[in-house]
């Protein structure tokens, strides 16, 4: 027997351990827990949530699959023929069957995957499309086949169980709103296990119960066969999981349904639960007591109607509406009295209002007063023309002296003259502004003195 090969990790040499004891590396652990791994567990059954999905290029799916304490590694590999496949996704609760084993390189414990099932809502949910695309490929749920359900309803069975709340629901609705009708329990578990028999067996026993009822009494009676046979069946029960209302997903309640003589309504769950039942009746009905109701409506609308009528004959009455008119012409009468008051209240005002504006207006006052003010506007505009016209002639007067001072008149009156060229009449300033035998004009105070150059 070969000696095993040494670990580049063993120092015996350096740091000698004692006598007995087995160092592993770490290679050597994973290996061992490998094994005792595969050989006590095995192949198992394991369920979770799938999580950190990764689907690889070559195929290969690895994810994780945890529980609200622990999580565990999965891998499904491309060549492993697993049916459903595709159910694997991020949330899904699943069911996998696989072989516990250790991946060494990380030294992780995995699940290597072999087959995949939903769990729990997920399956029951699968098998459900499943029968509900079944049936309705064989006509169950055919809208044509579907039945109208009789207005006035005189007897009915009822299809629950004997405890539960829905039939509470029931009887009190039909209590309410039409307390004649007739009622025929056949009791039945509405779930667990053989719920779904007894169910299919109580609609089939109020078939035959309805068969013999009719037939019996045919023949002593046609009339009285009429009345005593059973109108409708009303399948259902209270709100509940998808596991609790399964019994109503089964195919013999869909056959016994679909089978069935008498008209059915499923009444199952609340109003967001549909269940293959609900799908074969002849009418669905989103809750016990709203089931309730649509059985009692023609009946109790029919009394509605009786109530109504009642009351629009005694509100049809002449005498009524007699006095309703009556009671308009008083309040006519009363409106225009009181309209007639307040125009007359508002023309008052007006008046009162017209002649306060004339007293504060005072035509006679108001044109004297305009009269006076024309004379003060006359008079100051006289004075006014006066003041200006002195004050104009005292200019005029101050600026003709000046101009007399000014004048050549007081220059000449004093001895001197001017001398003028006198065919120009230009002044002359200057004795070499003259020329020989130019004709000179000389004005003196009084009088000019023509004059001809005879020298300079």
């Amino acid at each position: 027997m070969s000696k095993p090969a040494k670990s580049q990790w063993d120092f015996g040499e350096l740091f000698p351990t004692e006598t007995g004891r087995r160092v592993l590396s770490v290679s050597e652990l994973t290996a061992q827990v490998k094994r005792l791994l595969e050989k006590s567990v095995g192949s198992v059954w394991v369920t979770g949530e799938v999580t950190n999905l990764r689907a690889q290029s070559s195929g290969h799916m690895y994810f994780t699959l945890k529980d609200a304490a622990a999580q565990l590694s999965c891998v499904l590999f491309s060549r492993e023929k697993v049916s459903h496949r595709e159910l694997l996704a991020d949330g899904q609760k699943v069911l996998l069957q696989g072989d516990v084993t250790v991946y060494e390189a990380r030294g992780q414990y995995q699940l290597i995957v072999r087959a995949v099932e939903l769990q729990g809502v997920g399956a029951l949910q699968v098998a459900f499309e499943k029968l509900k695309q079944k049936l309705a490929a064989e006509g169950l749920f055919a809208p044509e086949r579907k039945r109208p359900l009789p207005k006035y309803p005189q007897r009915i069975g009822l299809v629950t169980s004997p405890t539960g709340a829905a039939i509470r629901d029931v009887l009190h609705v039909v209590q309410r709103r039409n307390p004649g009708l007739e009622i025929i329990l056949a009791p039945c578990r509405v779930q667990g296990e053989d719920a779904a028999d007894e169910i299919a067996a109580a609609i089939r026993l109020l078939n035959e119960f309805n068969v013999a009822q009719v037939s019996g009494l045919r023949e002593k009676d046609s009339q009285a066969g009429s009345l005593c046979h059973i109108d409708l069946i009303l399948v259902t029960r209270g709100g509940g999981s998808l596991e609790d209302l399964w019994a109503f997903n089964e195919e013999v309640v869909a056959r016994a349904i679909f089978e069935s003589a008498i008209p059915v309504v499923s009444a199952v769950g609340h109003e967001i639960d549909f269940t293959i039942s609900d799908f074969v009746a002849d009418v669905r009905a989103a809750t016990p007591s709203v089931a309730a109701e649509i059985i009692t409506e023609g009946v109790f609308a029919s009394r509605q109607l009786v109530t109504d009528l009642t009351q629009r004959m005694v509100r049809a009455h002449p005498r009524r509406r007699l006095n309703e008119l009556l009671q308009q012409l008083d309040d006519l009468q009363a409106g225009l009295l009181r309209c007639m008051r307040q125009r007359t209240r508002e023309r008052q005002v007006a008046w009162q209002n017209l002649g306060a504006r004339l007293l504060r207006v005072r035509p006679a006052q108001l044109l004297r007063q305009r009269r006076e003010s024309l004379v003060l506007n006359q008079r100051r505009l006289r004075e006014s023309a006066h003041v200006h016209l002195r004050n104009g002639r005292n200019r005029f007067e101050a600026t003709e002296a000046r101009l007399r001072l000014l004048g050549p008149e007081q220059v000449l009156s004093r001895g001197y003259s001017i001398t003028m060229d006198a065919a120009t009449g230009q002044v002359l300033r200057a004795a070499r502004d003259v020329k020989l035998g130019q004709h000179l004009k000389t004005r003196l105070k009084a009088g000019e003195v023509l004059s001809k150059v005879d020298k300079r």
